[in-house]
């Protein structure tokens, strides 16, 4: 399973250099509105330093690590709901992704042009929910009639869905993300809706601010919103930097913490296998059950499946082997309805 995270934000927000630090590819990052058209998307590898590990007491010849898939998006303008800017194809491509990375510019100076004149952050996040808010209404308005229709045609799953769209629809007409919906997003009815719907302000969000001090305090406003601190032109020159002349200068990266929050985002959660063959991380939903885990590998696992032997990454390290840890009997056998938890360690028996 691989996230798909879109980086969104106003033009010249350092979405782009964020996007090339992040994959080391070499984008288009003119000084210029609108010089990403077509989305560039790179992968990511999730940093882990568990799969080391496993890997060293396994022998392994490969190491696969989770991955991301981050995807640059074109600058939103204020009217991209409505067609500005190339708006509709801009909120198409946002359509497309599992999760939102908003990257906000903190930094001051003129060197860099904003599209607005003059740096303001807030403004600049109301800007692009806004518009997020006003295609999420009229996806909405939409749904509504069709919905209501089969609602009073006896069709009992829209019935279901058709109070929750309403919910929604309050929510976005207050000019709040449908995240904040006070409905039961885990319910039948819900869960479909948004498969259905796939509304923008749904979808979970992560705010990139991009400082020129990322020791410096930011206004409380900004603080309790998620988010990450970068220095996002001090990352771009990371990539040309050898570790040994980033560390004379006692300058780091900040970017593993950025690609571990967007992993956590939709609430995914790595497992892993290990042998002689490769040691892998698997991408799972937080709350799987060892079958549903099984089947990140294959639907046979998930189909097939007979047991499962598990054991955490940290007790396999203790014990030394696969051999050893089940000579200790800290390795487990577990049936259909164990909760896998991070870390594990499995080997499915089908």
């Amino acid at each position: 399973m691989a996230l798909k995270v879109g980086i969104v934000g106003l033009p010249n927000v350092g979405k782009s250099t964020l996007f090339k630090a992040l994959t080391k590819k070499s984008v288009d990052i003119n000084n210029y509105p609108f010089c990403t058209i077509e989305p560039n998307v790179g992968i990511v590898e999730v940093p882990d330093e568990r799969l080391a590990k496993l890997s060293a007491l396994s022998g392994s010849k490969k190491l696969i690590p989770a991955i991301i898939e981050f995807v640059d998006i074109a600058g939103l303008v204020k009217g991209a709901s409505e067609g500005e800017g190339l708006g509709n194809k801009f909120l198409s491509h946002i359509r497309e992704v599992d999760a939102i990375v908003q990257v906000v510019r903190v930094f001051g100076g003129d060197q860099i042009v904003h599209v607005h004149d003059s740096v303001d952050p807030l403004r600049d996040i109301e800007i692009i929910e806004t518009e997020l808010v006003l295609a999420d209404m009229d996806t909405v308005a939409k749904a509504e009639h069709r919905i209501e229709k089969e609602s009073r045609g006896q069709d009992k799953e829209a019935a279901a869905k058709l109070p929750v769209l309403k919910s929604i629809k309050t929510t976005l007409e207050a000019g709040n993300l449908a995240a904040s919906a006070p409905i039961d997003f885990s319910s039948d009815a819900a869960r479909k809706l948004l498969v259905e719907l796939q509304l923008l302000t749904a979808k979970p969000f992560l705010y990139v601010y991009n400082v020129a001090d990322v020791d410096a305090p930011l206004a409380p406003e900004l603080e309790t919103r998620p988010h990450v601190k970068l220095d996002i032109k001090i990352e771009e020159e990371l990539i040309e930097m050898s570790r040994e002349e980033a560390a004379e200068l006692e300058i780091h990266s900040n970017l593993q913490g950025l690609i571990v929050r967007a992993y956590a985002l939709l609430g995914l959660m790595t497992y892993f296998t290990t042998g002689v063959e490769e040691t892998r991380a698997w991408t799972i939903p937080v709350g799987s059950t060892a079958p549903q885990a099984g089947a990140a590998i294959h639907s046979d696992f998930e189909d097939k499946f007979i047991r499962a032997e598990v054991i955490h990454w940290t007790k396999l390290l203790e014990a030394g082997s696969w051999a050893a840890a089940r000579d200790q009997g800290t390795l487990r056998l577990e049936g259909k309805t164990y909760i896998v938890s991070a870390g594990d360690v499995i080997v499915f028996k089908i």
